[in-house]
């Protein structure tokens, strides 16, 4: 087995822009805001879980169930769609009646581990081998826990106008990641 860094570095800078913990910031803030707290050991744990597990079995669990990735990237095209339309709009669409639960849903998927990052590791796996991706994620999962545990500093630093402005634009980037997922899967 030959690891190349080169190979470590490019993996790890893919998922690190699909993942996008950085501009997920106003939807973790928005979402800890709303359900009291976020558990950044059991979101980061469950990213990693849903990434490794996909990584192994994706592919033949949609085979399994008679969904392809196309239509598994669309439907969480409309769940991430359905985040930004909260964000830009202020308005809110996602209830949890379990605030618990938050940490894994919506924070460890679809943001993190959603279907941008589940279909990136199905590609992923054509060009580089299993250890690269794995440490791959692994780095990214670090990044994700230190963003995560540093949510309240970030918060404090930005203020409610600077989250607003930023929750605003990221919202309209959202918005086209989920368009784009979109129609790259739809075909048109």
């Amino acid at each position: 087995m030959n690891i190349s860094i080169q190979d470590i570095i490019s993996v790890t800078m893919i998922l690190f822009a699909v993942i996008d913990i950085i501009g997920s910031l106003p939807v973790i803030i928005e979402t800890r805001n709303r359900v009291g707290v976020i558990h950044s050991e059991k979101a980061t744990l469950a990213s990693l879980v849903i990434m490794v597990l996909f990584l192994f079995l994706g592919e033949s669990i949609l085979k399994l169930i008679g969904i392809d990735v196309s239509s598994f990237a669309i439907a969480g095209s409309l769940v991430i769609f359905f985040l930004a339309l909260e964000m830009i709009l202020g308005i809110r669409l996602y209830r949890d009646d379990i605030p618990e639960t938050a940490s894994i849903v919506p924070i460890a998927f679809p943001l993190i581990a959603g279907t941008g990052t589940m279909t990136t590791l199905i590609s992923l796996r054509a060009q580089y081998d299993i250890p690269t991706i794995l440490i791959g994620i692994a780095l990214n999962m670090i990044v994700v826990y230190v963003v995560l545990r540093m949510i309240a500093p970030l918060e404090k630093a930005l203020g409610k106008a600077g989250i607003s402005i930023i929750r605003k634009v990221f919202g309209v980037v959202l918005m086209a990641i989920a368009v784009k997922l979109f129609r790259t899967n739809a075909g048109i």
